[in-house]
């Protein structure tokens, strides 16, 4: 039987070093990941749950600008063709350049530099079972959000998929 889910959670799957400072996490926080190198991210925005498409498309800019400085086309570039393996192995290069210094960090309350950020995700699971969803599960890294489980659920991946930004908002009012 084929496994498939649905992964919802932060774009990093670095985890950089922790420090002992305490934290203080909002729905608006932006810059430095704490415990990170400065230099990494002082410049990266930070998602909010409430992150609309066109403002993280926005966040972007940066990215795709250094994707572009580095020789690459960024995928939106590339239209509906194909790329060629050149272009694929440019994207790659430029990505692990351009990624740490301007792609946007996930909400501080997917962050796996947060050291709340389980809690947070088992917090959202119970909502949502709390809503009837079936496959909902924390996943393998803690942080993450899987959906449908070893049995492709489709209904719990569509209703899941709905009813989280719900469940998301609810849990961080609640913290």
């Amino acid at each position: 039987m084929a496994t498939a889910a649905v992964l919802l959670g932060s774009a990093c799957s670095n985890e950089p070093a922790k420090d002992d400072t305490p934290q203080v996490a909002t729905l608006s926080s932006t810059g430095a990941t704490p415990g990170a190198p400065a230099s990494a991210t002082a410049d990266r925005p930070r998602e909010r749950l409430d992150t609309t498409p066109e403002e993280f498309e926005a966040m972007l800019k940066p990215y795709y600008k250094c994707i572009n400085e580095q020789g690459a086309k960024n995928k939106h570039e590339w239209g509906n063709r194909k790329p060629t393996e050149g272009e694929i192995k440019k994207l790659e290069k430029a990505d692990r350049f351009c990624n740490p210094r301007f792609f946007p960090l996930p909400p501080w309350e997917k962050d796996p530099a947060n050291p709340e950020a389980k809690d947070f995700a088992r917090d959202v699971v119970k909502c949502l079972k709390g809503k009837g969803i079936r496959y909902v599960a924390v996943g393998g890294n803690g942080v993450d959000i899987e959906l449908g489980g070893e049995q492709n659920d489709m209904d719990s991946i569509r209703r899941g998929l709905d009813l989280m930004p719900e469940c998301e908002r609810d849990t961080a009012a609640r913290k």
